[in-house]
């Protein structure tokens, strides 16, 4: 089946900032007394914004508001800025660019704030190269629906039968999977995430660009 697009998830897809989010999770919960296991904390990877304060506050049994973790998450992520240039994966913008050489239509379609999304593609210089960009704050049921991918696939003019999804996270690969996509994960072991869902699993961009030529062929 031709392969007309690929559609992308951002943080730990185009550059590996799972793990600097977890540590200042764990930072933000350890400072508002959570004494959990920090291993329920990986069920925010994956997640909108509002989901992860939504989760955060449960775990602390609803004593801290969603809307003050908001402020307290905004506060710290603001004194901690992320350098995305340096944290961007290998081969990121070289894949990138042999893909719209052979014509393929792509999209980013992330979990995280419009803002943040734009604000970091800018950074890592690749912005230029998506045809459409969506977050997960702007459709109606974010992930694991598959609502994001769905309307990535109509804003390209594609069929989801003609969409590569890579992703990372289990979230992210079950929405793929319900926007009737086959799916590409990152292998990524850190947080539990279970990635058997997926058609293929990678560990590189390099390797996944392989599986759109082959899946092409076809």
């Amino acid at each position: 089946m031709k392969i007309k697009a690929v559609l992308f998830d951002m943080d730990g897809i185009l550059y590996d900032s799972e793990g600097f989010y977890m540590n200042g999770t764990q930072e933000i919960m350890k400072s508002l007394g959570y004494t959990g296991d920090l291993k329920k904390l990986n069920a925010v990877v994956g997640t909108t914004l509002d989901g992860t304060c939504q989760i955060l506050s449960d775990l602390l049994d609803h004593r801290i508001s969603k809307e003050e973790i908001l402020n307290i998450n905004n506060a710290y992520f603001e004194k901690h800025p992320l350098d995305y240039r340096a944290i961007m994966f290998d081969g990121v913008e070289e894949v990138l660019q042999n893909l719209v050489q052979q014509g393929k239509k792509l999209a980013c379609c992330s979990s995280s704030p419009l803002d943040t999304i734009l604000d970091s593609l800018d950074a890592m210089g690749i912005r230029q190269y998506f045809n459409f960009i969506e977050s997960g704050d702007c459709v109606s049921f974010p992930k694991p629906n598959g609502e994001i991918y769905v309307k990535a696939a109509n804003a390209l003019g594609v069929k989801p039968s003609e969409c590569i999804v890579y992703e990372d996270s289990q979230m992210g690969i079950t929405a793929g999977k319900n926007a009737g996509m086959r799916v590409i994960a990152r292998y990524d072991d850190r947080f539990q995430q279970d990635q058997s869902n997926a058609d293929w699993i990678v560990s590189n961009i390099y390797e996944m660009e392989q599986i759109v030529k082959r899946e092409d062929l076809k």
